[in-house]
């Protein structure tokens, strides 16, 4: 068994109750079900904060692509795209 450790939140009346409607139809109890949440949110959170420090990053090393060079390119590629579709119609 992993270690764990004992956390105590808030939150609204009605979250309480969809938890608890949720425990109930997957036959989950409401801790493993929170645990859960909470650990899918801080993986998403933390790639999100690493890839804007990435982003931070390369900005101050000047390792960037102008706005314009970046949207001619997707228009280049939206324009590639609606041609190829057109063939095949």
């Amino acid at each position: 068994m992993t270690a764990s450790t004992t956390m105590t939140i808030r939150v609204s009346p009605e979250t309480k109750t969809k938890l608890e409607r949720i425990a109930a139809d997957t036959r989950r109890s409401k801790s493993f079900l929170a645990a859960e949440a909470v650990s899918a949110y801080v993986e998403r959170e933390l790639e999100i904060i690493d890839g804007i420090k990435r982003g931070m990053a390369d900005a101050a090393a000047g390792q960037v692509v102008p706005h314009d060079e970046a949207m001619a390119e997707i228009y280049a590629a939206i324009d590639a795209a609606e041609s190829k579709r057109a063939g095949k119609a």
